[in-house]
C-alpha cells in the first residue's frame, strides 16, 4: 500500500524514534511485503511496545500456574480473569498499573487509572462492587513525593467515588527507591451471574462494529509507548500521553454496557485503554480471526483536524469497541441514547485477517491483525540476565553484628510513627468505603477485606500485598512471601484463597540484573501459587520504572504487586482482628526466629540496608492456614492478626488499638528479645482466646501440630512486655494515628 497524501516515506530511524528496534522494522516490512505507511508504523509501535505486547515478559508469564476447577477464565483469555464462586455466580477481578501517567500528572493519571481498570470489569458484563490499590511514593522529607501523594489519593478519591464503588483495601508505601518513579497499581472487582459473560471478540462477518461512550481527543497519543519508557526530568513534555477521565461519564457507561449485555445483541466488547482503537480491533479481530473496515471519519471527535494515526491511538477515556448482531442495530442505539452516550457505527467484520482502516474514503492503513498482538506476531524475547551485585552482599549479614539496643520501648515508639507502618487514616478518610453497602469491615477491621454477596451465606475476601524490601533482598523468597502474606491475610479474615492476578513493576528489561531480578520473581510466585492452590488469572506487567540519578540509571526496587482474591463461605464466620474483651488469652501460631532480616527495624535504627528476606516456609504457611480455617469455623478464637512489618509488638498493637485494650506478654528467652518484638518472620498469626475455651482451642491446635505459644493475656490498656511497662494503647494511637498526616504538612 501507498503513503497517504499527507504522509512521507518512513525509516528505520522514524522506526527507532517511535521505539522500535531495527530488526522489528524489518520483520513489519517482511509481514507487510512493503515498507510501512506512519501510520501503519505508529500502529506497531504502539502494538509491539512492552505495555501491549509483553514481548520482554511473555515467555516467564507463561510459566506461571493458570490451571485449578475454579477457573473460568484464565490468563490471557479475557480482559480479566474470572472464578467460579459457587451459586451461579463468579467474580472477575484484574490489576493494573498507571506508574508514569501518575509521576507526571498524578491526578489524571491515579483517576484515569482506577477508571480503565473499572472497564476491564464491566466489558466483561460483570458490575464491580471493589476497588483495591497498591501505591509506592519516594522519601516523605521531599516536596515532590508530598505532591504526588496528595495528587494521587485525590485523583483515586474522585474518580472512584463519582463511580460509585467503594475502595476497600489497600497498601501506601514510602522508600527512596521510589522517589522519581512511584507506583500506582488499581485493581477491580466484580460479581456476574455464570454464563452471563460477554467476550473481547470480533466475528461474524457483516456485524456492525460500534464505538460507544465518549468522543476521541489528542490525549494520550502513544500512551503505551509512554508507559514503556523511563520517567526522566524531562517527561512533562509527554503530559498528551497522559489521558483524562471523567468518572461521571463512566458510571453512565457501565450502566448502558450491562444493559446492553442483558439484550444478547452483543457479539463482543472490549475496553479502549492501551493503544486507543488499534488495540480493540486487533485483539478483538486477532481472538475471533475475522477482520475489519474501520471508517475513521465517521469516530466521534472533540478535536478538529486529528490525524488518522492520531484518530487511531487515542487513549481518550470512557471509551469501548462493541460489536453487534447484524441487524439490532437500533436497540444498542436507543440504549445509549438513553443514557446521553455516543454510539457511532464505524465500521463492520469482514472475512479474513486484514484490518482496513478508511480516512475519507482514502485507505490510510492496511495491517493484519494477529501480526499485532500478543500471542501472534508481536516479538517475544528473553533478554539476558545476570545475578545483581549487591545479592551477594544481603547474604553476609549476621544478626550478631548489630547490638541489642538498651531501651526497645524507644524502637517501639519509632515504628509506631514509621511511614510505611503508620496508620494510613489520612489516605483512605479520602475514599468511600461504604458506597454500595457491602463493605462488611466498615466497623470491624480484618487483615483482608471482606465484601457481602447479598441474597447469599457468602462473602468475597481480598487483599493486595507485596513488601518490595524483601523481594530485592531475594527475588524468589520476596515474591513468595508476597504470595504467602495475601494467603494468610484471607485466612486471617476467614476466607479460603482462591486465585490471583498481578502487577508486576521493574525497571529496565535490556538491565541484565533487572532482568534477573524479573526471572526469578516469577519463579517464586509460581512455587507459592501452586503451594496454595491460587492459579494467577493474568495481571500487567510494567517495565522501565527507575530513576536517573546523576547520570546512572537506578531501578526501583523490584514490586510484584499481588491481588488475592478469597472466598469466607458463611459470612458469619468472619474474622476480625480486634481483640474483643480483657483477660482474653494471647496465643502466636506459628515460630518466632532469631531474625530481624530486612525489617523495618534493622533498616532504620540500626540503619542495615542489606540483609536476607525473613525466614518463610511455605508448607508451614499452607498448615497455617489450614488451621485458621478451623479454629475460626469452629468459634475457637476470637481475633486473628498476622506479623508483618513492625513485628509482633505492632501486631500486637494493631489488635489492640480499636477498643483501647492492651496487652501483658512475655518474651522467649531462646530468642533475642529485639528479635522477638521486632523481627518479621513469617508465617505467625496472633489470636485470641476466651479462657472458657482454652482447652477445646490447646486440644485443635495440637491435633494439627502446629507450633503455638502462650504469649499473654489482654489488659485494660496497658502495653506491657517481661513485666516493663511500653505505655499506654492510648497514647501510642496517637503517635499511630497523626505521624502520616504530619509528614505531608
Amino acid at each position: 500500500m501507498k503513503n497517504s497524501k499527507s504522509e512521507k516515506e518512513v525509516s528505520v530511524e522514524t522506526a527507532q524514534l517511535l521505539g522500535l528496534l531495527p530488526d522489528e522494522f524489518e520483520k513489519i516490512k517482511q509481514i507487510l511485503g512493503r515498507t510501512p505507511n506512519f501510520t501503519e508504523l505508529s500502529i506497531y509501535s504502539v502494538m509491539w511496545s512492552e505495555h501491549c505486547s509483553y514481548k520482554n515478559s511473555i515467555f516467564w508469564l507463561k510459566k506461571l500456574p493458570k490451571d485449578g476447577p475454579q477457573m473460568l477464565a484464565k490468563a490471557g483469555e479475557e480482559n480479566a480473569g474470572m472464578v467460579d464462586i459457587g451459586d451461579g455466580m463468579a467474580c472477575v477481578f484484574k490489576i493494573e498499573s498507571h506508574n508514569h501517567p501518575s509521576a507526571v500528572e498524578p491526578y489524571q493519571g491515579a483517576a484515569t487509572g482506577v477508571g480503565g481498570i473499572n472497564r476491564d470489569i464491566f466489558t466483561m458484563g460483570a458490575r464491580p462492587i471493589a476497588q483495591l490499590n497498591s501505591l509506592r511514593f519516594g522519601n516523605l522529607s521531599l516536596d515532590r513525593t508530598k505532591r504526588l501523594v496528595k495528587g494521587v489519593v485525590k485523583g483515586i478519591g474522585d474518580y472512584g467515588n463519582a463511580f460509585g464503588v467503594p475502595v476497600v483495601a489497600g497498601e501506601t508505601n514510602f522508600d527512596d527507591c521510589y522517589n522519581q518513579n512511584i507506583l500506582v497499581n488499581a485493581m477491580s472487582v466484580g460479581i456476574v451471574k455464570t454464563g452471563n459473560t460477554v467476550s473481547a471478540t470480533s466475528k461474524g462477518a457483516g456485524n456492525p462494529v460500534f464505538i460507544v461512550g465518549s468522543s476521541t481527543g489528542k490525549d494520550g497519543i502513544h500512551g503505551a509507548t509512554f508507559a514503556s519508557v523511563e520517567i526522566t526530568e524531562n517527561s512533562a513534555d509527554d503530559l498528551p500521553s497522559v489521558q483524562v477521565g471523567d468518572p461521571f461519564q463512566e458510571k453512565l457507561l457501565l450502566e448502558a454496557s450491562l444493559e446492553l449485555i442483558k439484550t444478547g445483541t452483543v457479539v463482543g466488547m472490549q475496553d479502549m485503554g492501551a493503544a486507543g482503537i488499534i488495540c480493540s480491533t486487533s485483539e478483538m479481530s486477532a481472538k475471533g480471526k475475522h477482520g475489519m473496515n474501520i471508517y475513521l471519519d465517521k469516530v466521534p471527535l472533540r478535536q478538529q483536524n486529528m490525524k488518522p494515526f492520531e484518530i487511531l491511538l487515542s487513549e481518550s477515556q470512557e471509551r469501548m469497541l462493541v460489536i453487534i448482531k447484524k441487524g439490532q442495530e437500533k436497540i444498542a442505539k436507543a440504549i445509549f441514547d438513553k443514557w446521553d452516550l455516543n454510539c457511532v457505527e464505524i465500521g463492520e467484520v469482514i472475512k479474513g485477517e486484514m484490518l482496513n482502516f478508511y480516512m475519507d474514503n482514502e485507505l490510510v492503513a492496511k495491517v493484519p491483525a494477529d501480526s499485532l498482538v500478543l500471542g501472534g506476531g508481536a516479538p517475544v524475547y528473553q533478554r539476558e540476565n545476570s545475578e545483581p551485585a549487591y545479592y551477594a552482599k544481603t547474604k553476609k549479614f549476621n544478626i550478631q553484628s548489630v547490638p541489642e539496643p538498651p531501651d526497645l520501648r524507644q524502637i517501639a515508639k519509632m515504628l509506631l510513627a514509621n511511614p510505611n507502618i503508620c496508620s494510613k487514616r489520612w489516605v483512605w478518610e479520602q475514599y468511600d468505603t461504604m458506597v454500595g453497602t457491602k463493605n462488611m469491615n466498615t466497623n470491624a477491621p480484618s487483615d483482608a477485606a471482606v465484601v457481602n454477596l447479598k441474597s447469599t451465606d457468602k462473602a468475597l475476601v481480598m487483599t493486595v500485598d507485596c513488601n518490595a524490601r524483601y523481594v530485592h533482598a531475594d527475588p524468589r523468597i520476596g515474591t513468595e512471601i508476597a504470595v504467602a502474606e495475601a494467603a494468610r491475610n484471607i485466612s486471617c479474615a476467614g476466607g479460603i484463597p482462591l486465585a490471583i492476578t498481578n502487577c508486576l513493576n521493574f525497571g529496565d528489561p535490556y538491565s541484565p540484573e533487572v532482568y534477573w531480578q524479573f526471572i526469578h520473581a516469577i519463579k517464586g510466585m509460581s512455587n507459592a501459587c501452586k503451594r496454595f492452590n491460587t492459579p494467577v488469572t493474568g495481571g500487567n506487567v510494567s517495565f522501565y520504572n527507575q530513576s536517573n540519578i546523576d547520570g546512572k540509571i537506578v531501578p526501583i526496587y523490584p514490586t510484584p504487586v499481588i491481588g488475592m482474591i478469597g472466598l469466607l463461605s458463611d459470612k458469619n464466620n468472619m474474622m476480625t482482628m480486634d481483640f474483643k474483651k480483657k483477660g482474653d488469652m494471647i496465643y502466636m501460631l506459628g515460630e518466632s526466629h532469631n531474625d530481624i532480616n530486612s525489617s523495618q527495624y534493622l533498616i532504620n535504627y540500626h540503619k542495615v540496608p542489606l540483609s536476607p528476606p525473613p525466614f518463610c516456609n511455605l508448607d508451614r504457611e499452607f498448615i497455617l492456614n489450614h488451621t485458621l480455617n478451623g479454629l475460626i469455623n469452629s468459634r475457637l478464637i476470637n481475633s486473628a492478626h498476622d506479623i508483618s512489618e513492625g513485628g509482633l509488638f505492632i501486631a500486637l498493637f494493631e489488635s489492640g488499638m480499636y477498643r483501647g485494650l492492651g496487652f501483658d506478654i512475655t518474651t522467649d528467652c531462646e530468642i533475642r528479645e529485639d528479635a522477638f518484638l521486632f523481627g518479621e518472620s513469617q508465617g505467625r498469626v496472633i489470636v485470641t482466646v476466651s479462657e472458657d475455651l482454652e482447652g477445646d482451642f490447646i486440644d485443635f491446635v495440637v491435633d494439627l501440630k502446629i507450633t503455638c505459644t502462650l504469649l499473654g493475656h489482654i489488659t485494660k490498656g496497658d502495653m506491657r512486655v517481661d513485666d516493663v511497662s511500653f505505655g499506654h494503647i492510648s497514647d501510642a494511637k496517637k503517635i499511630y494515628d497523626e505521624a502520616l498526616e504530619s509528614y505531608l504538612k
